[in-house]
């Protein structure tokens, strides 16, 4: 793996670790560690992949996905749900780690050049393809939907409004890109003010009583109160992202604004890493736990009627983002103890992992489309648009990106090929 920092951007901006720089980034973490970070990477994208190829077999996806199959099972509604909860705000606390890290090592200026370059222009170039690929998925499920023919009367295009734009799966880049101007600039303040010692000591004060045993309970809290006050909150679909409009709600703000910032102050603190390693059973048992009582509540299946306002709403929303924050210690914490040596293989789809999610959407909708009107049973149709998707986008991965300027805009400077993995 090539010895500077890359980014892997889906994974909130996750950089290649290498025994040179772990050294470097906490004395209490060995190198052998960081290894079950890029574990954490590649896994967690992957499960990105199988959440979006599953919603066309879920109950009621005709009234909220393009791809409705024919083939309904309620058996992945709970395995949407649990990806659903956790995935979004493990990323973005990733994020914040090794932001934090590459401005250590970059400084400001730097920092800036490198996630204009990894995150920010990826989307700006890959926004307008990946969208006319969506849009031509979409067009191929109306076809089949229709018996071999389009429809008369097509729905109405999007307003490319602030309001109305559809960033679809790629919002992650648009969040990410905001949070790390929020982030520099309270960090390039607190610098010119001269108080970054004190934020430092105070942030060394606060880790360890958030990052503990019940650290998830209390850090749930300011979510949980953004949810119970979003209005009309369908809440089997958790926290609502900004893949329609340029305006994160306020939800989305709290919950992986506070998990990116909680990621930058898990990077200075050393001992954090080494006691979720020891835990990450209690805090999974819990977050099975609470996600169990989620599903007995919320129920197996998709309800998109908005929850009451009363206190059984912010019970849930609480539950859901305490499960979610007990996820994000206890996977990590699991990563780090079952992955402490270097893989090829994982090092390999950690590095692809970014692309594969860049471009995976327009293909999951568009074998979904192929499928759905087939009398497969569902498994057969799932596993057939999970390994299509991921053939397709390793292959163009490996022949036309990875080698490519591409690949060095999204993961840095690899060796020639031939030359290493």
């Amino acid at each position: 793996m090539q010895n500077d920092v890359t980014i892997d951007a889906d994974n909130a901006g996750l950089p290649a670790i290498s025994p040179a720089h772990a050294s470097t980034v906490q004395t209490a973490v060995t190198s052998e560690r960081l290894h079950g970070l890029d574990a954490l990477r590649a896994g967690a994208l992957l499960l990105g992949v199988l959440l979006h190829a599953s919603i066309s077999f879920l109950p009621g996806a005709k009234f909220f996905w393009m791809v409705s199959d024919n083939q309904k099972t309620v058996l992945l509604g709970p395995v949407f749900f649990v990806i659903h909860m956790f995935r979004m705000p493990l990323f973005f606390m990733l994020a914040g780690y090794f932001a934090h890290l590459v401005l250590q090592k970059k400084g400001w200026a730097g920092f800036i050049k490198d996630r204009f370059k990894r995150i920010t222009l990826p989307l700006l170039l890959g926004w307008p393809v990946i969208f006319a690929a969506i849009v031509a998925a979409i067009v191929l499920a109306a076809w089949v939907r229709n018996g071999g023919s389009l429809p008369q009367k097509s729905p109405p295009p999007p307003a490319f409004t602030a309001d109305s734009f559809p960033l679809a799966h790629l919002w992650f880049l648009y969040m990410l890109t905001l949070l790390y101007v929020v982030y520099l600039s309270l960090w390039a303040v607190c610098r010119q003010l001269g108080i970054l010692p004190q934020m430092r000591r105070c942030a060394d004060w606060l880790m360890p009583v958030i990052s503990g045993w019940f650290g998830p309970i209390l850090l749930a809290l300011p979510v949980a109160l953004a949810l119970f006050y979003t209005p009309y909150w369908v809440s089997w679909f958790g926290v609502p992202t900004p893949d329609q409009s340029l305006y994160p709600g306020r939800a989305a703000w709290l919950s992986f604004g506070m998990a990116f910032g909680f990621g930058w102050m898990l990077q200075q603190s050393t001992a954090t890493l080494p006691q979720w390693q020891q835990r990450w059973r209690w805090h999974l048992s819990l977050a099975l736990l609470m996600t169990a009582i989620c599903l007995y509540l919320g129920g197996l299946v998709p309800k998109l009627v908005p929850a009451v306002h009363d206190e059984s709403k912010l019970i849930f929303a609480w539950l859901y983002a305490a499960a979610a924050w007990h996820f994000c210690f206890g996977l990590t914490g699991l990563a780090l103890s079952g992955m402490g040596q270097a893989n090829t293989r994982v090092r390999y789809l950690a590095d692809a992992s970014y692309w594969i999610y860049l471009v995976h959407l327009p293909l999951v909708m568009a074998l979904q489309a192929l499928v759905s009107r087939s009398e497969w049973h569902w498994s057969i149709k799932l596993a057939a648009v999970l390994l299509g998707t991921l053939a397709v986008a390793l292959l163009s991965y490996h022949y036309l990106v990875r080698f490519t300027w591409i690949g060095k805009l999204l993961n840095g400077q690899r060796p020639a090929r031939g030359r290493g993995v």
